[in-house]
């Protein structure tokens, strides 16, 4: 099977929810040892107020090494441009309901698409590719189920703005692998041609699953987080992102190249768990190799 390419995101969106936090320095040293560890496509950094200062301050200071790519969330096409000298790639992200739209985002579903029209356009100007990620694309904390057919009818839209990449995102956790399988399915014919990206939370022990589904329907880009940290505001009790070594362990057993060092992923995890007072969801580094190494 081909290989997968995991994109790195606990530097952002591994510490977005349950108050997690880092200061640039730290935030530097471990998008640094992520780097070591073998991950190329690293999200490190947020423009969106009030996070636009740190942002600059960690993406100035970062390594530029061949091969490496960094990226960060934008709200806008303000926020791209302003971003654009010190990025490799955007992530952009639109609700797949309008009630996520309107108290997440504080726009509508028509206003963000509008939005990403000229982020992308803006993008291409820069030479930063933009990747969108539908969010709560399986189920959302206000309106509750989402039907595929309106995710579908979304990513065409999407798809039709012209982004490098789309995301589906099971924003709480509430995915089945059934349900990943049919939705690839049926997005893929609405955007034919668009390079399709899964993201994951394990919020109810269904992530690894859901990410294994989506490899075996097609999907060759996954994010994962180190440690598996993360959350969302909105879903109390949501767990983290799926764990980048518990993701990079069950790909290489299948005979799957990712290209990233597992252990020294679980060890920058241990690091990160220090730092944030927290203990790591992840259970590589609990359970260790196999077969153990000597």
């Amino acid at each position: 099977m081909d290989a997968v390419e995991l994109v790195e995101i606990a530097p952002r969106d591994g510490l977005a929810g349950g108050g997690l936090a880092l200061s640039p320095v730290d935030t530097i040293e471990l998008v640094e040892c992520l780097a070591a560890a073998g991950l190329r496509r690293i999200e490190a950094a947020s423009f969106c107020p009030p996070f636009s200062p740190a942002a600059e301050q960690v993406l100035s200071a970062l390594p530029r090494l061949p091969g490496l790519r960094y990226g960060a969330l934008v709200p806008d096409q303000a926020a791209l441009r302003q971003a654009a000298a010190y990025l490799d790639e955007a992530q952009f992200v639109l609700p797949a309901t309008e009630d996520f739209a309107q108290r997440q985002e504080k726009r509508s579903q028509a206003e963000l698409l509008a939005e990403l029209a000229e982020v992308t356009k803006a993008g291409l100007e820069a030479g930063v590719p933009v990747s969108v990620g539908i969010a709560v694309a399986f189920g959302c904390p206000f309106a509750g189920e989402v039907p595929r057919a309106a995710v579908v009818e979304l990513a065409g839209k999407v798809a039709g703005t012209g982004p490098a990449e789309l995301s589906l995102a099971d924003t709480l956790g509430v995915a089945t692998p059934d349900q990943v399988r049919a939705m690839i399915t049926e997005v893929r014919a609405a955007a034919p041609g668009i390079r399709l990206r899964c993201h994951f939370h394990n919020t109810r022990n269904t992530g690894y699953a859901n990410a294994i589904a989506a490899v075996e329907a097609g999907v060759r880009v996954l994010d994962v987080s180190a440690g598996g940290f993360g959350g969302c505001r909105f879903a109390p009790g949501a767990a983290g992102n799926i764990a980048t070594e518990d993701v990079v362990y069950a790909l290489e057993r299948m005979g799957i190249a990712t290209g990233v060092d597992m252990i020294a992923v679980a060890d920058t995890a241990g690091w990160l768990a220090q730092r944030l007072g927290r203990p790591v969801p992840a259970l590589l580094g609990r359970a260790g190799m196999f077969p153990p190494t000597i």
